[in-house]
Parts: C-alpha cells; structure tokens; sequence
C-alpha cells in the first residue's frame, strides 16, 4: 500500500485484516435485521468463490446464505409479532363488550417489549364463529412519556381458543409481516 509499499506498518496488521470484517459488521448493524442476510451472503459468496477458484460457486453459496438469512429473519419477526397478537387476544379472551384490560409481552430477547391496554367493543357472531372487535394501544418503552399508538382489530374464536382474526387494520403496525 502506498507510495514506498508502507504496507500494514502504519495500522499495524491485527488492524488491516480486521477491517473487512468490522466494515460488514458495522453496515449490518447500521443497515439493521434486514441487511445482515445479504451481508453475510456477499461474504460467503466471497470466501467460497476465492477457496474454490469458480466464481459461480461463489455466486451460488452466496445466494443461498443470503435467502437462508432472510427466511430465518422473516421467521423471527413473525413469532415476535404472532406471541404480540396472542398477548392481546388472550388479555381480551375473558371480557365482556365495554371492558378494559392491559396486556403486555415479554421477549426472549428483550427488544420489542410492549404493553399497553386492550377494549372490547362489540362481540357478534358468523356463520363461523364468535367474534370481538378490539380497539388496543401499544406503548412502546415503560417510561411515563413514551408513545401509545392506537389500532383495532378482531379476534375470533376456533377450537384451539381465540385467535387474530384480521390482518387490515395490523398493516401499519406490523407492516409486511401480516
């Protein structure tokens, strides 16, 4: 590197192979849960297509570490956001219309935890089942002046218990994963 082939003396050589490295972590977590896969795909690809010479085994490993990461992301965000809907569903199950109850989740990995209150405005039936219609908040943190958003939705009830039923009014809450 450089004029005069300084090479690694300046950093020293820990810190020039380290690089890389910290560069795809720092991105990654920059970029957030959704970059990772494709992160990590670019660097197997890499570290295949170098160790077998043929840049299409590269190509292949790489695509499939990434479309692999994505799934398991994908996967995760939907068991967070289904345990989050069946906290609301089952602190509604046991009210009556008018009724107000709070809910709240715990993670496993305790990002996300929310709480918040859940009403039950109507119940009615359909030819499949018995339903309620919620209005529920979501404050997100436990500080006094953390946000509270407000949604609707309902739930109805199958052999298994009550369950979410609607995945419209969810959209903006939990965006693409309904």
């Amino acid at each position: 590197m450089g004029e005069c082939g300084a090479g690694d003396r300046a950093l020293g050589l820990v810190a020039v192979r380290l690089s890389a490295p910290l560069a795809l972590l720092t991105a990654g977590l920059l970029g957030g849960c959704k970059s990772i896969p494709v992160l990590a795909g670019i660097a197997a690809g890499a570290a295949a297509g170098g160790a077998s010479s043929n840049p299409a085994v590269g190509f292949a490993v790489g695509v499939a570490v990434s479309a692999t990461g994505s799934y398991v992301v994908d996967w995760v965000g939907r068991t967070r956001q289904h345990a989050e809907q069946q906290a609301i569903a089952d602190a509604a199950t046991p009210m009556k219309v008018g009724r107000k109850a709070p809910w709240r989740i715990r993670h496993t990995i305790p990002i996300g935890n929310e709480h918040g209150d859940v009403w039950v405005v109507r119940e009615f039936d359909t030819p499949l089942a018995i339903c309620k219609e919620l209005v529920f908040s979501v404050v997100e943190g436990d500080q006094p002046t953390s946000k509270r958003s407000w949604y609707d939705t309902t739930i109805c009830r199958d052999p298994s218990g009550w369950e979410w039923a609607a995945a419209e009014p969810a959209v903006p809450r939990w965006g693409f994963l309904q």
